[in-house]
């Protein structure tokens, strides 16, 4: 499986990671002995369970592109297939030092926006082997040139490194990175791409690398069935285009114009050296092509990946040098106790097998001291006066150590405090080994329970409820091979009208109120569920219900219909198996019953996604690819849904036409549920019409945004949506946009009325963190400028002081103008106006300063 999320567990390995994982509570099972018979089928459970999610018989995860949006922070994201053949949208926004590894982006993508957007402010970020190749149209975004592949933002300012990509036939930029202007560097080895619009390679800094790349126009055909890419096409975009006023350097690359007219491109002064390599189809502006050739190599770099699916399997990833005797497994773990006397005893446990013990630095193979699970997901040993050592190729999630061995992973100090970690599976496992036989004493152990033909039972589970008026329900099941049996252990008593055994002995039900029941058995527990406050406690030691179930659980079906149930005499499901669009439903019964959510064939109560009133006569839900259930007494008179599900009366289809009935209250009470909470439910209306001229917009959203055709609204193609940031122009006309959260901030440039949420609103009023307009107006003469505020200032997203002014982080702000104007928003004051060639008119809002009062 794939394994997110990993971290250094203390030590300083050089970028060989083996760690991963939140903090998890440790698991107290039934006991070590039993606990060892218990592991093979716990881990194979995890596994299965897992493995639903993945592609079968590949190691990597599927996700379907639906929309949405995946954050990465400080974490290793590897292994994905990101499915996009459905013409959903996905974007995958890159907050930390993350690496994304082994990842396969699988059909023509039709989506909107890029599919990475790296936003991080620290650190490297890191992409290895990554496939965006099979190409993208415009029919999922309206921007001018469509979707793109990477986009390094504006906002960011960190180091990243691309390795062995492969981004093929995208319209807006292969890799946009021009924004390191303004901070960070990128770097990119073994690289290819082709057929890019607007360009392949963008980079905006002297900082910027290239080595080894490829990257060529030609005549593939993605099949954009949009025609042309504003003013590209799939064979006409820019190989590599440098944007900023400094140098970069590509080393060792080739470069092919193709259809295009260029192959190498500088903007803004800055200037490119080909530092070997070969480039053909011309250059234009700065390119410094001496030391190149003019016959470039168009093959792909070895080790760059030539599908979704090979990118996905680390097939393609090229060869890892073996730490020890495998070549095949990447970590290594050692237990150095070379001149202790004492012996250590250790036990690891890793995400996903195999484990095999190793030489690895000298390291001696015991077999009669070093012991593997049946999984290959738990390793042990005991090591005197040597060294140990194992390989692995997944993270660790758990280490003990109990004796004076150092513990050393990838040839660096093992931090053991960090374990366990999420997916451990306790300590049950531990302490039971070969070894220890000598060492133990064959003591009896006392009977506490009661017996059943005097056989003595090896295992308890208590449900403890002593004081608790709310009722508990529980349910457990154990392994084939014993009897489930009612108990008075520990005082507990035993309710036939609350107890319930399956016929073959295997399951258990009761319900237990302000008392305590007890069970006895002699295999191992795979389910338990308990609804209530009773406290569950096995062999008089707390349970852990989140590692239930295990493998070899039959589910809960058969859960919840119990002798002390009373049935509700109506039964109504939602049925949206299959179906990856949520329905939203809503119903109202009459007076005189409860509305009780039910696992009526095989539903499943989601308690996020289910809402019954406080009266108990209406409920809502909704449902994504599973069935949902209810149950009640008296009759419906109203129905509601929206969406694909079925729905199902008293197991027969439900007439929805012939509702609302009399009795119901309406509709006003439909639609406002939790789950609501993250829907595009606020609107924004700019409206220019009956206005002369065009008119300019900017705001920000602090959630999702997206442009609407409420009121006839247009939807342009110059409309640009980053994240919640918007920019656009209307003529005459409207512009309208749905969004979640709130409204920021709003600029409008031009003559509009704005209304939120269908009331007027002042735009003045939203944004008053950057409230001064600062006006650079060119006067036909060369000038360059710098100025400062002791606050913050930005440049307006469409004026040209976004193209040809800096910012920095510092509340500072320089440019070169001639003609026209450069604007920017401040918070502060001016603090700092200076001209380094020549001389302009500068406004502070509405008032003209003079460089010489700073």
């Amino acid at each position: 499986m794939a394994r997110d999320t990993a971290e250094s567990d203390g030590g300083k390995n050089g970028g060989k990671r083996a760690f991963s994982g939140d903090y998890a509570d440790n698991n107290t099972l039934l006991d070590r002995r039993s606990y060892l018979k218990l592991a093979g089928a716990t881990t194979a459970a995890a596994t299965a369970a897992a493995g639903a999610a993945s592609a079968s018989g590949d190691d990597y995860d599927v996700i379907t592109a639906r929309g949405q949006t995946i954050r990465l922070g400080n974490e290793t994201w590897e292994n994905k297939l990101i499915d996009v053949t459905g013409g959903g949208s996905i974007t995958v926004v890159v907050e930390g030092a993350a690496t994304i590894r082994n990842v396969g982006v699988e059909g023509l993508y039709q989506g909107s926006s890029f599919i990475f957007s790296i936003t991080n402010t620290g650190g490297t970020v890191t992409f290895e082997n990554v496939y965006i190749g099979d190409g993208a149209n415009k029919r999922g975004e309206s921007f001018v040139h469509g979707p793109g592949a990477i986009f390094y933002h504006r906002s960011a300012n960190c180091r990243v490194e691309f390795d062995r990509m492969n981004v093929q036939g995208y319209p807006n930029n292969g890799f946009y990175c021009s924004n390191t202007a303004h901070g960070g560097s990128v770097h990119w080895t073994n690289c290819y791409g082709k057929n890019n619009g607007v360009t392949t390679f963008r980079t905006g800094s002297g900082r910027d690398t290239l080595e080894n790349c490829v990257a060529y126009n030609d005549n593939t055909d993605y099949s954009t069935s949009y025609g042309r890419w504003g003013n590209y096409s799939e064979s006409h975009g820019r190989p590599l285009w440098h944007w900023g006023n400094q140098t970069m350097t590509a080393t060792d690359c080739n470069f092919a114009a193709g259809s295009y007219g260029a192959a190498a491109i500088t903007h803004q002064n800055g200037r490119i050296v080909l530092d070997g390599g070969n480039i053909s189809g011309g250059t234009q502006g700065r390119v410094d092509t001496s030391r190149a050739g003019s016959t470039p190599d168009l093959s792909i770099p070895d080790g760059v990946p030539t599908s979704a699916e090979a990118a996905a399997s680390g097939s393609s990833g090229g060869s890892i040098e073996p730490r020890g005797d495998y070549e095949d497994l990447r970590h290594t773990y050692e237990f150095v106790a070379e001149g202790e006397d004492e012996p250590t005893d250790y036990y690891f446990e890793i995400e996903d097998g195999p484990i095999e013990p190793s030489t690895y630095n000298g390291a001696t193979v015991e077999d009669d001291l070093m012991w593997i699970s049946d999984d290959g997901t738990r390793a042990a040993g005991r090591v005197v006066d040597g060294r140990h050592a194992w390989e692995f190729d997944t993270n660790i999630i758990d280490a003990t150590v109990e004796g004076p061995a150092h513990a050393v992973v990838n040839d660096v100090d093992s931090n053991l405090d960090r374990y366990p970690l999420s997916g451990a599976t306790g300590d049950g496992w531990k302490g039971d080994m070969p070894w220890h036989d000598e060492e133990e004493a064959d003591e009896p152990e006392e009977d506490d329970g009661d017996d059943e033909d005097d056989h003595e039972f090896e295992h308890t589970y208590e449900f403890v409820a002593e004081g608790e008026d709310e009722p508990t329900d529980y349910y457990f099941e154990i392994e084939d091979g014993s009897p489930i049996v009612p108990s008075t252990y520990n005082g507990a008593t035993i309710e036939d009208d609350f107890m319930w055994v399956s016929d073959d002995g295997t399951r258990a039900a009761g319900r237990v109120v302000d008392g305590r029941h007890a069970w006895e058995f002699d295999t191992l527990l795979v389910d338990v569920t308990v609804e209530g406050p009773a406290e569950p406690i096995v062999n008089d030691q707390q349970s852990h219900l989140s590692r239930y179930p295990l493998s070899g659980a039959t589910g809960d079906e058969w859960k919840g219909d119990m002798p002390w149930h009373t049935s509700g005499e109506h039964t109504y499901e939602f049925v949206a198996e299959g179906e990856s669009e949520p329905t939203d439903y809503y119903f109202e019964i009459e007076d005189g019953s409860t509305i009780v959510p039910s696992t009526y064939n095989g539903a499943t109560i989601e308690d996020d996604y289910m809402w019954v009133s406080d009266d108990g006569t209406r409920a809502a839900g909704r449902v994504v690819d599973g069935r949902h259930a209810w149950e009640f007494d008296t009759l419906l008179v109203d129905v509601t849904v929206e969406g694909p599900a079925e729905p199902i009366v008293n197991d027969q289809q439900s007439h929805l036409s012939r509702y609302p009935l009399s009795g119901a209250t309406g509709d006003g009470w439909k639609g406002d549920m939790p789950w609501h909470d993250g829907d595009l439910d606020r609107t924004l209306l700019i409206d220019g019409v009956g206005a002369s001229g065009k008119t300019k917009y900017e705001f920000v959203v602090s959630g999702d945004v997206e442009p609407t055709t409420d009121q006839g609204s247009s939807i342009n193609d110059d409309t640009e949506i980053d994240g919640g940031h918007v920019t656009g122009t209307i003529n005459g006309w409207r512009d309208a946009f749905s969004f979640s959260g709130d409204l920021e901030s709003i600029t409008i440039d031009g003559s509009a009325r704005v209304s939120l949420d269908g009331e007027r609103i002042d735009p003045s009023e939203y944004g008053d963190e950057l409230p001064h307009i600062l006006t650079v107006v060119g006067n036909g003469s060369p000038a360059a400028y710098d100025v400062s505020v002791d606050g913050r200032i930005e440049t307006i997203a469409w004026d040209a002081s976004s193209r040809h002014a800096t910012v920095d982080s510092d509340g500072t702000a320089s440019g070169e103008i001639e003609d026209g104007y450069h604007r920017f928003r401040y918070a502060g004051s001016i603090t700092d106006l200076s001209f380094e060639e020549g001389t302009a008119f500068v406004y502070a809002n509405s008032d003209r300063i003079d460089p010489d009062d700073y």
